[in-house]
């Protein structure tokens, strides 16, 4: 019967041992060699999958500096940890192990170190096809390199003048069956010489392996129980031991500190970055581009220079990734735009969001499709709605944000209390103006409006203004006066920050007067079919707003409303006022009746337009023009 293709008859299995014990002694660290990040993995997990893509029936990792550590990174099922907790040496790795090695089902085993990234499976399982065919008690696997200082030289025997890879011809100690493995610092000048290293990964029959285990010894220059010990042990008993060299030396050179992993990790990103190029994603300059291993990008991206996707990243198509922004374990749909120097960090946009620049997603923030967050705007565990826009210097936390919300600059949901968080929802239609403060816990109504720094602490009803902001006190001449005494050698005038306040200087502060025309604060008259209502007074008063809002609202009826109101004598307005204004003309309009407003002075237009209600009110520049556009002939204005 025909063997399946990638099926192994059970003579031919073998299982793999991983060496992870060590300490970093040469990268200068206290951490583990293998938990060490390389191109957004660590270490030691190259190895692994490596060794996990070849297709042995069992795995082991021997751990030992950071044990605990080590097994929480790599734990995975059908991997077997066994602890070293006296790291003696390769060898002595090994030997702790024997008690699983000796219950393995395996006729093969390779001991593979963990510092080896660049390693491919295909060598690997090369190995132990070579390995099986010799019929060996040990098979090194080695390469050639023109510098082979600080690796240990492969020692031969037999027939001279066999060629190496790249043409070149092998002396007589680098031919034939391996006698010994001979660490730099006891090899002789000649042995120096060789260009054939081990790179310490090596393949046994599992059987002879656990035969000759106990002869190793720790008397040698390292004073340690080594691995590559085994080889002249085999030699002595007269086993087979054999070489399996791999033409590319990146494979099997290991990572010794940290300048080779800065290497190592310049070769990785740059096969990261052709492998997308391939599949249709524009990287403009790898070089500078910096992409980690486990990153997925959609065809016809565009990745500009100084961009960062990191660790578990994944871009949609057609996306356009401007110089230096930065994505951390986020997903991004189609056709999303990050601009310059932005930062994303465990976030989810949706296709045709537009990010950037200087902006900043974090902890669980989602964007949906379409929307736009811009120059220096954070939003942390936020939702922002569909076609919702924030797009200068704000603030949003713990706030869910409905459909085509529009948020002015400088606004903040005020989510902390100094001890808990809390939410603050934006329902649909809503436009925030600028630097407004909502304070959270708190709920904004469906297409309402917040003024332009507004102090929002309640629920905005739908559909509603609203404002929160105290009364603004102009002192005219306050400058002069302050000149004019300074120069006296005077002290200066009061400061006009602290208003007058009630009976007995306690309570809330009172209004300064203002002055008043003569007669009633409003006038009430008809211009033929249209109620003009004439204010005569300012609108800082309390009454006087509350009286405007009553007689706007009186003049709504059976027919169609029509209302001029004459602001000809109006210097000042509140926020109470333009409460009370808004809330009264949409009455009249909820009605079917229409409102112009007249005689706007600069004040109070500057108020309206501070509150962004100058879209919001009808206003005309004279009475007669007001009245004129509801189209009644004859209408004067008298």
């Amino acid at each position: 019967m025909a063997k399946r293709v990638g099926e192994r008859r059970p003579a031919d299995g073998f299982s793999v041992l991983l060496l992870a014990a060590g300490k970093a002694t040469r990268f200068k660290s206290e951490h583990s060699k293998v938990l060490h990040r390389l191109a957004g993995r660590p270490l030691g997990e190259y190895a692994l999958r490596t060794a996990l893509a070849a297709g042995p029936e069992r795995a082991y990792m021997v751990v030992g500096h950071e044990a605990e550590e080590v097994r929480r990174t790599f734990a995975r099922p059908g991997l077997t940890f066994i602890e070293q907790k006296q790291q003696l040496g390769t060898g002595h790795a090994l030997m702790v192990a024997r008690p699983e090695l000796e219950e393995c089902p395996s006729p093969t085993l390779v001991a593979l170190v963990g510092d080896a990234p660049l390693l491919r499976a295909e060598t690997l399982r090369g190995l132990v096809d070579a390995h099986r065919k010799a019929r060996a008690a040990a098979t090194v696997l080695t390469t050639y390199l023109d510098d082979p200082r600080g690796y240990g030289r492969i020692i031969r025997a037999g027939r001279a003048g066999r060629a190496r890879p790249g043409g070149r011809t092998r002396s007589k100690q680098e031919s034939g069956y391996v006698r010994a493995i001979v660490e730099e610092r006891v090899s002789t000048p000649a042995q120096k010489k060789i260009h054939e290293v081990s790179s310490g990964i090596l393949c046994f029959s599992r059987a002879k392996l656990l035969e000759r285990l106990d002869e190793l010894s720790n008397r040698n220059a390292q004073q340690e129980y080594l691995l590559t010990d085994l080889i002249e042990i085999f030699n002595r008993h007269r086993e087979k031991v054999t070489a399996f060299p791999v033409a590319d030396s990146r494979e099997v050179v290991g990572v010794n500190d940290r300048v080779e992993l800065a290497q190592v990790e310049k070769i990785l990103r740059r096969r990261k970055a052709e492998s997308l190029m391939r599949d249709g994603v524009t990287v403009v300059n790898p070089e500078v581009t910096y992409i980690d291993e486990d990153v997925e990008a959609g065809s016809d991206t565009v990745i500009e220079p100084g961009v960062s996707l990191l660790g578990s990243t994944r871009v949609g198509r057609a996306c356009t990734l401007r110089p230096y922004s930065t994505i951390v374990d986020s997903a991004l749909g189609d056709r999303v735009t990050v601009r310059h120097y932005s930062l994303i960090t465990g976030s989810e946009v949706a296709s045709g969001a537009v990010i950037g620049p200087f902006a900043h997603l974090r902890d669980g923030a989602v964007i949906d499709e379409e929307a736009r967050i811009g120059n220096f705007v954070e939003v942390k565990k936020s939702r922002v709605g569909r076609r919702t826009k924030a797009l200068h210097l704000t603030y949003l936390g713990d706030a869910t944000l409905e459909e085509n919300v529009n948020v002015g600059a400088g606004t903040v949901t005020c989510n902390y209390d100094g001890e808990k968080k809390h939410p603050t929802l934006i329902e649909k239609g809503v436009f925030v103006g600028s630097g407004s403060m909502l304070v959270a816990p708190v709920r904004i109504g469906k297409d309402s409006y917040v003024g332009a720094g507004s102090t929002i602490t309640e629920d905005v009803p739908p559909e509603s203004l609203a404002l929160g902001r105290a009364p603004q006190i102009n002192k005219e001449g306050w400058v002069r006066e302050r000149k004019h005494r300074k120069e006296g050698g005077q002290q200066g005038p009061r400061s006009p920050a602290v208003p007058p306040t009630g009976p007995g200087g306690h309570g809330a502060p009172v209004t300064e007067p203002v002055k008043r025309s003569r007669g009633a604060d409003i006038a009430v008259r008809r211009a033929g079919t249209v109620t003009v209502i004439e204010v005569k007074a300012d609108l800082t008063r309390a009454h006087v707003a509350k009286e405007l809002g009553q007689k706007i609202r009186q003049t709504i009826g059976p027919n169609h409303s029509q209302v001029v109101v004459n602001l000809g004598n109006v210097t000042s307005i509140d926020s109470a006022a333009l409460g009370e204004l808004v809330a009264a003309v949409k009455a009249v309009q909820d009605e079917g009746g229409q409102v112009r407003l007249s005689d706007v002075s600069p004040e109070v237009l500057r108020a309206f337009r501070a509150a962004n209600l100058h879209h919001f009110f009808e206003i005309h520049r004279h009475e007669a023009d007001a009245l004129a556009s509801f189209d009644q002939p004859g209408a004067s204005g008298g």
